[in-house]
């Protein structure tokens, strides 16, 4: 059976010694983040994450949601851990406090997102979906909503959803056939199927509040080709009286089927048809082409901004599962390797007594167990960085430094949603690894890590939209104004450590990386305007470039602050030193592939294109 420890010491390290979240009064909600307080919340979420959601995390996979009669049933043990959850406020931690929430910031709430997710992925986005249902609605809703509606979902007692995805429409959105036609009362009626959607149906909650988007029709009930009248919708699965709040009739919501998956099986994953159910505009309402429009259609709708908030704050979540299903692979896989003995040391027996010694010995064992190790950590500081970015964005007192944040966490978004996952996947693949024949089979818990990291490369937007999304938009905005000022950030901090001997190594690294990334994006820049299929083509490495610079600018961060607290006789000695040894895989070992993707980056798309269709 696989086991989990939470990170807390390495979260305490990223918060109080890295990030100095103590010293931020500046921020609103981080004057009572002290050490003790943080320390109380981690181990308190630990304890939760490892005693209550990690033991339901093979049952539950192996029961698996089960839809008969019309009704969807969780896994046995997941209506009374998710009542526990509840309670004990782990759903609210992020929650303002006049809604009964903690009001904690982004970098706690998503620290314990990280924890909830290794332990139980599939329990985890039952709650962490209706978080971000909840806050769409609370910043979209109309105030009866606001006073009947989220409270609810802020407790727990209703849980949320988001639907998007139709069979014939994922990223293309301006394909969906879902409509709402508007009622004399002000209502929809919402029909269509919508697929994929996760949580959409339990029975956990008495209620479940879709947020879904639709089209709008025309005065003919046509529905326009593009975005101009897609908006964004409520929907409960069960009636609300906007009055008191209660319950009424069941709302035109069924569920179609559940899916049959890969992996995360105990997640509710659900096809929900939607027969003239009433709904609500959250919004404006979209306004139709003018006449002397054309053709050309609209990017998109004044009620979009909901959904994409919603999207944005899930593709950040998606990528902290990355780094979850990575680590708790990685723990599993580092106990492996110190108990299974196979073969002996190269540089001679370490365990002569033995037959054979552990298989941690075995540098390619090691080579696997860093890989995993390094990404997770590294990956974590920059969740945790970006997090703290989310914040200063919304209310740093200084405008260039909310101007400076709102670019980094634009930019580092579908970078934590696409390199992270990939990299997420890799950690738990290379563990399995670790295991040989034993991790193929289900006995350890090792593939079952791998099928469930699978989705992450691919919901909330696939990770080759995410690099679209990176190099066609969010390095292309306000002039290139996000990665400007990143390269800039990384190279004051190259340039202010220059002299530091024990930081050389990383910081050469480092420059040869950011180097190779700037390069890369000086190409697109010159060729990206001659022909957009060079954009396409080059994406997916850029983006791999990103993190892997990202990654190695944290790493040299925690490498400066690790050693001066060595220097100083101040933490555990054990845990600093490894700190550095990682910090030395990432420069050795990651950072030179940067050459290698600004290549292949700027081979240009000629070869991507050259074969007709039907030569594939």
């Amino acid at each position: 059976m696989p086991t989990y420890k939470a990170p807390v010491e390495d979260f305490m390290f990223l918060f109080h010694d890295l990030l100095k979240i103590q010293d931020r009064d500046d921020l609103p909600g981080f004057t009572d983040l002290t050490e003790d307080m943080t320390r109380a919340i981690l181990e308190g979420g630990a304890k939760f994450c490892e005693e209550v959601l990690q033991p339901l995390n093979q049952s539950g996979d192996e029961e698996g949601a089960v839809f008969e009669n019309g009704v969807v049933r969780v896994p046995k043990g997941f209506k009374e851990a998710y009542d526990a959850y509840c309670e004990n406020g782990w759903n609210r931690l992020g929650a303002p406090e006049e809604l009964g929430g903690a009001n904690m910031p982004a970098v706690v709430n998503f620290a314990f997102a990280e924890m909830g997710n290794a332990a139980n992925q599939a329990f985890a986005m039952y709650p962490g979906l209706t978080s971000a249902a909840y806050s769409a609605l609370a910043a979209t809703g109309d105030d009866w909503m606001k006073e009947h509606v989220v409270p609810k979902m802020v407790s727990g007692e209703w849980c949320g959803t988001m639907c998007l995805t139709e069979p014939h429409c994922g990223t293309d959105l301006k394909l969906m056939k879902t409509k709402a036609v508007e009622q004399e009362d002000g209502t929809y009626k919402l029909s269509g199927t919508k697929i994929f959607i996760s949580g959409g149906d339990h029975d956990m909650t008495d209620n479940i509040v879709h947020m879904v988007i639709a089209k709008i029709p025309d005065e003919d009930g046509k529905l326009a080709n593009d975005l101009s009248t897609v908006n964004f919708f409520m929907v409960p699965k069960v009636m609300v009286d906007k009055e008191t709040g209660e319950l009424g009739a069941r709302n035109g919501v069924s569920v179609g089927s559940i899916e049959k998956k890969m992996g995360i099986k105990a997640q509710a994953t659900c096809v929900l048809n939607f027969d003239e159910a009433t709904a609500y505009r959250l919004g404006p309402k979209p306004q139709p082409k003018s006449a002397d429009a054309g053709d050309k259609p609209k990017s998109k709708s004044q009620g979009m901004a909901g959904m994409f908030g919603m999207m944005n704050a899930a593709r950040m979540g998606v990528g902290i599962q990355g780094i979850a299903i990575g680590d708790v692979a990685y723990q599993n896989g580092a106990i492996y390797a110190n108990e299974r003995t196979a073969g002996r040391a190269l540089s001679g027996a370490k365990n002569p007594e033995d037959s054979a010694d552990p298989i941690i010995v075995h540098p390619d064992v090691r080579r696997m167990l860093l890989a995993s190790r390094s990404f997770v950590e590294g990956a974590r500081a920059l969740a945790m960085w970006v997090s703290v970015m989310f914040t200063e964005a919304r209310a740093a007192k200084d405008e260039k430094q909310r101007e400076f944040a709102a670019d980094m966490g634009q930019l580092m978004t579908p970078i934590i949603k696409g390199y992270f996952t990939d990299k997420g996947f890799e950690a738990a693949n290379q563990s399995m690894q670790v295991f040989g024949g034993h991790g193929y089979v289900k006995d350890h818990g090792m593939e079952q890590f791998v099928r469930d990291a699978r989705i992450n490369q691919v919901y909330e937007g696939a990770n080759g939209v995410q690099a679209l999304d990176l190099v066609g938009r969010k390095m292309t905005a306000k002039g290139g104004r996000a990665p400007m000022a990143f390269f800039a950030h990384v190279q004051a901090f190259i340039d202010a450590n220059k002299d530091d001997a024990n930081l050389k190594p990383q910081l050469d690294a480092l420059q040869a990386g950011l180097k190779d990334l700037q390069d890369a994006a000086i190409w697109l820049a010159e060729n990206a305007p001659k022909d957009f299929e060079n954009a396409g083509a080059a994406s997916y490495d850029v983006m791999t470039m990103f993190g892997i610079v990202a990654l190695g600018f944290m790493w040299a961060q925690m490498a400066k602050t690790a050693q001066a607290k060595l220097d100083a006789g101040e933490g555990d000695p054990e845990f600093l030193k490894r700190k550095l040894v990682l910090a030395r895989y990432w420069a050795e070992r990651e950072l030179p592939m940067t050459a290698s993707l600004k290549v292949r980056a700027s081979a240009g798309a000629s070869t991507l294109m050259e074969l007709d269709a039907a030569n594939f």
